[in-house]
């Protein structure tokens, strides 16, 4: 797909270093708190924007369902709700909420809105979950944790929805702000000018090379999209299958473990560079099979799983991300290690 650790405390930290602990540590989260305003802004806007163009024949002549589309609903409600309590939390603490920004998803059916939903959700739960270190104050860390749980329910949705295996990593991924930032701001065409500025910087973009391809479950096939629902009689579920529409993304196998992947930097990658891989709480560094100018040739590490990041760095890093390696990235890659069937465990009964 082409897109888009802790240390960025460290960065918050030292801006505020001749300050008072107490006063650096609402800083901190004050930060924090306007980041996470600004990433949901970005997801407010996206669903919102989805929704004035799509409407529920549209989503069904896509192969979903009704009740699919009012979940999508649901899901822009939630995003609305994050507004509207962090801006509440950032003027009880003293500070002016940031505003929305101006935005380009690039998205152009219902098909792409939801890939890209999927990655956006992912990123989302990636950000909450990398912040969580960086804030002092219990309530609001209480607050976020909160928020996460609702964004890894939207990431679950919408990967399955597409065809993805909704928990394909069995932990979440952490990603830092410099990193989130870099992923948000390719979506970014403008800011109100009175925004509090955050302390970021974006790093030089990478993209993976190839189709945008998603589908993981084995019902998977070009021609159609099956989806499963639940059963209520007798809790079997039952499989409907639909044709997508003539304008609709095709399912394709998405890259896996083990094969190689070509990377595309900004510009020229140094000689001796590292692919790095942040997947769940797996960090990798892994040299690659060939760097030839901005292009770069890797083979996926064997514990990527589900939604990873992929980063060139300087150096290896493994197990110990580091912004200051950083080169290039994050890339967005979905990858997963095995098939979900041989993911499952034996079932033991319950007496």
């Amino acid at each position: 797909m082409k897109f888009l650790s802790l240390t960025a405390g460290a960065l918050l930290v030292g801006a505020a270093v001749a300050a008072p602990i107490e006063a650096r540590q609402a800083n901190i989260d004050a930060t924090v708190l306007q980041f996470a305003l600004t990433l949901e802004h970005l997801e407010n806007a996206f669903y919102k924007e989805a929704l004035g163009n799509f409407t529920q024949q549209m989503f069904i002549d896509a192969g979903y369902s009704a009740t699919y589309y009012n979940n999508i609903k649901y899901i822009a409600t939630d995003e609305e709700s994050h507004v509207l309590f962090l801006q509440t939390a950032i003027t009880a603490a003293g500070y002016a909420p940031v505003a929305a920004c101006s935005y380009n998803f690039k998205f152009t059916d219902v098909r792409s809105f939801i890939t890209l939903s999927s990655v956006l959700e992912g990123v989302g739960t990636s950000a909450y979950l990398g912040a969580a270190g960086l804030i002092t104050n219990k309530a609001y860390l209480t607050a976020a944790g909160s928020i996460l749980v609702t964004e890894a329910l939207h990431t679950s949705m919408q990967r399955g929805a597409i065809g993805e295996v909704p928990m394909a990593n069995p932990y979440g991924t952490p990603l830092d702000p410099m990193a989130v930032y870099t992923l948000a701001a390719s979506f970014i065409t403008a800011c109100p000018s009175t925004n509090a500025a955050l302390p970021f910087t974006a790093f030089p973009s990478l993209m993976v090379d190839g189709s945008v391809c998603t589908c993981e479950e084995p019902g998977c096939a070009p021609s159609q999209i099956t989806k499963r629902e639940p059963g209520w009689g007798d809790w079997e579920p039952t499989s409907t299958t639909y044709a997508p529409a003539a304008s609709a993304t095709p399912y394709c196998s998405p890259p896996m473990a083990g094969a190689s992947t070509m990377l595309t930097a900004a510009n020229e990658v140094p000689a001796g560079s590292y692919v790095t891989f942040v997947s769940g709480l797996m960090i990798t560094s892994v040299k690659p099979s060939s760097i030839d100018g901005a292009n770069v040739q890797v083979t996926i590490p064997s514990k990527a799983q589900g939604q990873t990041y992929v980063f060139i760095t300087k150096s290896d890093i493994e197990g110990m991300f580091t912004d200051s390696a950083v080169l290039f990235g994050p890339a967005i890659l979905e990858g997963i290690l095995l098939h979900p069937v041989s993911r499952v465990l034996p079932r033991q009964p319950f007496y």
